[in-house]
């Protein structure tokens, strides 16, 4: 499937990033790929072919983003502090910049209202923004909607990991704690717990399955679920079967699936 090309400064990063949309109206999805991918991993794995009916009828756009895992989650040879930083940096430059560069690429294409309707039209040009992961991905965009609930109005997470101490070290750390949902749920004022929990539960959806080499993100799945429900703070989870392997053929079926009950 065919899609616009971006490569762009980050300040925050001191580097260019490259990413990717698929789509030319609809509700924004931040897509974040799995450990170490790129932005064109979902084009190369028939993510957009998932959801083309959901594109051609231009009820969602997909903006499939770069990861820099090799310098954060998967510096094994870096101190764990330093790659803490390096993942609170590309939060901040998913959260600071990129997404409001997703925002502003929405509205500048979003076709003009009347001047009866500028009360209309401020609705319409300014769209919830989703974002939705696989693997490490699914953390990223779990990250980002319980971090900023007030820009992300909703997240998937397919197959992901959320204890990040396994990547980032001890959650003693103070950005180790920020950036580990499963450690984070349980402390206080990191959260703002006021604004998720007046969301529906599918605002947060995440799904695992019981296959090949999906046993960390099953049990992690499982245990954030369980750790949002102790925060009261809504969530809709789904566990498949024993077929469904950590591999983005699953991750195909159930992002389409999602995403049709949600943007369909």
């Amino acid at each position: 499937m065919d899609g616009i090309y971006y490569k762009e400064w980050s300040a925050v990063l001191d580097r260019d990033m490259e990413f990717k949309r698929y789509g030319h109206s609809g509700v924004p999805v931040l897509a974040l790929p799995a450990r170490g991918g790129r932005f064109y991993d979902w084009e190369n794995n028939g993510m957009p072919e998932s959801v083309a009916g959901l594109l051609h009828a231009g009820k969602i756009q997909l903006f499939c983003a770069d990861s820099m895992d090799s310098e954060s989650l998967l510096a094994g040879d870096v101190a764990p502090r330093r790659r803490a930083e390096m993942q609170e940096k590309y939060f901040v430059y998913l959260t600071t910049e990129l997404a409001p560069r997703i925002l502003a690429l929405v509205a500048a294409e979003a076709p003009a209202q009347a001047e009866a309707d500028k009360k209309a039209a401020k609705t319409e040009t300014t769209p919830a923004l989703w974002c939705a992961g696989v693997d490490t991905g699914a953390y990223q965009a779990v990250n980002c909607r319980l971090r900023r609930p007030e820009l992300f109005v909703g997240a998937i997470g397919l197959s992901g990991l959320y204890d990040m101490s396994r990547f980032l070290g001890s959650e003693a750390d103070d950005l180790t704690l920020r950036n580990s949902p499963l450690h984070a749920l349980a402390e206080k004022d990191i959260y703002n717990n006021a604004a998720l929990t007046k969301a529906d539960e599918n605002t947060l959806l995440l799904c695992a399955g019981q296959g090949a080499y999906e046993g960390d993100a099953y049990a992690d799945t499982q245990a954030l679920q369980a750790a949002l429900k102790a925060a009261a703070l809504p969530c809709h989870v789904e566990l498949w079967g024993n077929d469904v392997s950590h591999d983005w053929y699953w991750w195909g079926k159930e992002f389409g699936m999602f995403a049709q009950r949600i943007f369909g």
